[in-house]
Order: C-alpha cells, then structure tokens, then sequence
C-alpha cells in the first residue's frame, strides 16, 4: 500500500506539541518529498487548545488546513452513517484521506481503521 502524502488528525497535532520523534520525523520526511500534510479544519479545532503552542504552530506552518465545505460535510455525513461512527473529525480524516490517497498520523488506528473499512477500503495509518 503506498500514500502520495499524510493527513493529520488530532492524536498527531498533540504528539507534536509534546515533542514527539516519531510524529516529527514523519512531518519532516513528508516536507522533504515536498508533500504538505493535510490537517482538516474541525482536527485543528479539536486540538487547538489556546498559546502559546509554539511546537503546534510550527508544525501548522509547514501544513495545509483543509476546509470543511459543504460538499466535504455532507460526503463526511455520508461515511459516518456508513460506518456508524459518530466522531465527525474521525470520520472527516478518513474521508478527506481516503479522497487523497493518504496515509493517517493518528493516536486512535481503531477507529481510522473502521470508518475506511466503511469506506470500502483500508488505509496506511502511522500510530503516534
């Protein structure tokens, strides 16, 4: 299985503001292909917990924020009800991931790995 880039959900945007290896390691090898990570818009609200945050900023930096469009809610909305998976930012990773052909950063595999299953296919995922 190979991914053309990472999306980021919220477990991944905390291991970067507690300085974690791996999840910079990662970051850093994505940004050297010259793939930008993708962090949807409602994962930085979830993991944006006020400043200073500088670890989290700088890594926000080198990221692109993806909107929550009404076209993306509404296939967001779908795959949820498919997969019987409550958690809108879990699903909208899986979602917008699964659209772009990307690996998963994420503290929480089990649930990444239920809504792509829903989603009729599996996912690379990096547990951080």
């Amino acid at each position: 299985m190979s991914a053309d880039g990472l999306t980021y959900d919220t477990g991944a945007l905390v291991a970067a503001e507690r300085d974690d290896r791996m999840m910079w390691s990662l970051h850093r090898a994505a940004l050297g292909r010259g793939l930008p990570p993708t962090v949807p818009a409602g994962v930085l609200a979830e993991g944006w917990r006020g400043g200073p945050q500088a670890k989290l900023s700088r890594l926000l930096k080198g990221c692109d924020v993806e909107d929550l469009t009404k076209a993306r809610a509404i296939a967001v909305g779908v795959l949820a009800a498919r997969a019987q998976h409550d958690d809108i930012v879990d699903v909208s990773v899986v979602e917008g991931a699964l659209r772009r052909n990307h690996a998963v950063v994420t503290s929480n595999a089990g649930h990444i790995r239920k809504v792509a299953a829903a989603g009729g296919t599996g996912i690379m995922i990096h547990s951080v």
